[in-house]
């Protein structure tokens, strides 16, 4: 017996503007929305493709009430694909990203940010092909 990682669940207060602000971040789709809820992800998952294999998880924006408190204990790491790790940022940026400080300090080859509610998560390398 075995269980699949299938999706990611955040609490938030938007779940649209989160959505949409990953979405541009990840290059994913929504691919479910009901009342508080927006599920996003890089494929539609069926239960023949969960079942055969691991395939990717999906994030899911569940509306709350209750703010966040303290440092998350979990975040996400993404990796810039075409271009540098402060090209990324800058984009990053530009969709509402912030940068943040969680103690990190300087010098570090990753960079904190925080999405548009405070969330935060790291860019690293960039897996760009150099020339």
């Amino acid at each position: 017996m075995t269980s699949r990682f299938t999706e990611l669940t955040v609490d938030c207060h938007d779940p649209e503007r989160l959505a949409a602000f990953w979405c541009e971040v990840l290059d994913f789709t929504v691919i479910d929305r009901s009342a508080g809820k927006v599920e996003i992800g890089s494929w539609v998952p069926t239960v023949d493709d969960v079942r055969a294999r691991q395939m990717p998880p999906t994030l899911v924006f569940i509306q709350v009430p209750e703010g966040r408190a303290g440092k998350n204990r979990l975040h996400l790491d993404v990796s810039p694909i075409d271009g540098s790790t402060e090209d990324e940022v800058t984009r990053l940026l530009g969709l509402g990203a912030t940068r943040t400080d969680v103690g990190q300090g300087a010098g570090r080859s990753w960079v904190v940010m925080a999405d548009p509610e405070g969330n935060e998560f790291c860019v690293l390398r960039t897996l760009a092909l150099q020339s």
